[in-house]
């Protein structure tokens, strides 16, 4: 056997050989660029200390990535599927890697965002290709256990991001927990060299960059609106950028209605496997992304855990996840995709409800029900969703079919920590200023009332202070552990419910198991794809 991989997917007589070693470089490259947003949840205050970053200044540190990584995956997608899958993973793994590098060099507040902007880039090539890899290299019969480890990959940076980020935390500066991914990446392009076979669509014609832009100018005006407008404020900037994303999204659905090959056949929104699986992630995502991110925060400002200690205590819902995976891979041919799918939508419901019951005096305990429901409902339900979504595409789009999937996925949790955070400094913000709003000098409360940790460092200087001392600077960082708590318990109860509303909207979308059928032509292909398989394994 050869020492690369050289043979195309489509001159194989069957199955690849080293399918499953594939997997696992194509999950390798999954996690690093997963864990560069989970990461940065447990390294953002040691970031802000070090380059004085202000409220404005650390949300587009961590939406810097998020941005280009939503809004230009449906694109890169494309542009793999028609010119090489495995070739686009290997440009995205160095494009990611060289921000990375750039990331643990600078010290200036731009910088850091641009060299985010660039592995968010990067991210947009990578993530898209692991899917349409792994449905090209898979055959039918074993790629829904292939997709189940793919998303228990996903769950696992989770909580792997912050355990990292938090041992580097120990001992060295912020910048580590960029440079971290550099090993990785150079790992996962070696593995994909050696691996990973070559893939590309066949007969595909050109690409419908309008399209593409359209798409472009849809999801990253709507993500920037998303951010800029609830956290600081409705002005032109955000009011234009909704404007262009919803006229973006109608002139796209115009164009791909009319273009003979579009970049996304807007018409499968009509099939109710594709549209309510795609739902399903998206609501999905918004309330577990926004509960996660607000719990970490908690969990670090309000317990007073370290890096590496809130790390350690996100570990269970990794656990979770796999136990999840485990069991739908045994469940949904059984049960089918829209028990399982709804199923994990309820337990992930009731996960972010479960946080509504946190109060002042809350400990990890209280913490650990919801994390567990929150990864069992991960491992539950977005395996068979993801791999509805892959099966409504033929094998010439299926990097689109993974950048629909992804993109959905990070918007649902862009808006989800965007809209659900926004809430939760709100509510913050509104019971600190009747705790303590007329015991402070303005100044001090606005700067309280920034963020929990801008409160508590209120509270720390009050100390130290002769007019004050610590009875007063005691008093303000139980308000502001209070404040926060009501916060975390009235945005889970928004989040609660409308992960209910969109559990009922993709319960009545997604067709029961009779609903579920397959066109003829499909039948036919897979069919034949299945005999050719058996008989070269004869």
């Amino acid at each position: 056997m050869p020492l690369l991989a050289a043979t195309p997917v489509d001159k194989m007589t069957g199955p690849y050989a080293r399918r499953w070693w594939a997997l696992l470089v194509l999950c390798l490259s999954l996690l690093i660029v997963v864990m560069a947003n989970t990461s940065l949840i447990v390294a953002a205050p040691a970031m802000t200390t070090d380059l004085g970053l202000s409220s404005s200044d650390l949300q587009w540190v961590i939406d810097g990535y998020t941005v280009p990584y939503a809004a230009l995956m449906l694109v890169l997608g494309s542009i793999g599927d028609k010119y090489s899958r495995r070739g686009a993973l290997i440009t995205g793994l160095v494009i990611f890697a060289g921000g990375s590098v750039m990331g643990s060099l600078v010290d200036e507040t731009g910088l850091v965002i641009a060299a985010r902007a660039i592995m968010g880039v990067g991210a947009a090539v990578v993530m898209p290709a692991t899917l349409s890899l792994l449905v090209a290299v898979f055959p039918k019969g074993e790629r829904a256990r292939a997709i189940t480890a793919w998303t228990a990959t996903s769950g696992l940076a989770i909580a792997v991001g912050p355990l990292v980020a938090g041992w580097l935390l120990e001992d060295h500066a912020w910048g580590s927990t960029f440079l971290v991914n550099v090993p990785i990446a150079v790992a996962a392009v070696v593995g994909a060299l050696i691996l990973v076979p070559p893939s590309k669509a066949a007969g595909m014609g050109r690409i419908d960059y309008v399209g593409g832009l359209l798409s472009i100018v849809s999801v990253g005006s709507l993500v920037y609106a998303s951010i800029e407008g609830p956290h600081f404020g409705w002005g032109a900037g955000p009011v234009a950028a909704a404007v262009a994303a919803g006229l973006g999204l109608v002139a796209f659905v115009w164009w791909e209605l009319r273009h003979p090959h579009p970049m996304l056949d807007v018409r499968r929104f009509l099939l109710r496997p594709f549209s309510g699986s795609m739902l399903a992630v998206l609501f999905f995502f918004f309330g577990t992304y926004g509960a996660i991110y607000y719990a970490t925060q908690f969990l670090q400002f309000v317990l007073g855990y370290g890096a590496l200690e809130t790390g350690v205590r996100l570990l269970p819902l990794a656990g979770a996840v796999f136990v999840g995976a485990a069991a739908t891979g045994k469940l949904t041919p059984k049960l089918g995709v829209k028990a399982m799918v709804g199923s994990g939508m309820v337990i992930g419901t009731v996960g972010v409800l479960l946080l509504v019951l946190i109060e002042k005096d809350s400990t990890y305990a209280d913490f650990l029900a919801p994390m567990l429901l929150l990864g069992l409902a991960i491992g539950l339900s977005v395996s068979p969703a993801t791999d509805t979504i892959m099966g409504s595409f033929p094998e010439s789009e299926l990097g689109v079919g993974g950048g629909a999937n992804d993109t959905a996925l990070e918007l649902g949790g862009s808006l989800g920590i965007a809209v659900l955070g926004s809430l939760l400094g709100t509510a913050y913000r509104d019971e600190l200023a009747d705790l303590v709003g007329d015991r402070l000098p303005a100044a001090a409360l606005d700067t309280a009332q920034d963020s929990v940790g801008g409160g508590l460092a209120v509270a720390e200087r009050l100390a130290t202070d002769p007019a004050a001392g610590p009875q007063q600077a005691q008093a303000l960082a139980d308000a502001v552990n209070q404040s926060f708590a009501h916060g975390v318990a009235t945005t889970s109860l928004v989040g609660g419910i409308i992960m209910a509303a969109g559990t009922l909207i993709v319960l009545a979308v997604l067709p029961g198991r009779r609903g579920t059928r397959q066109r003829p032509e499909e039948k036919t292909a897979e069919a034949a794809r299945d005999t050719e398989y058996s008989d070269s394994a004869r």
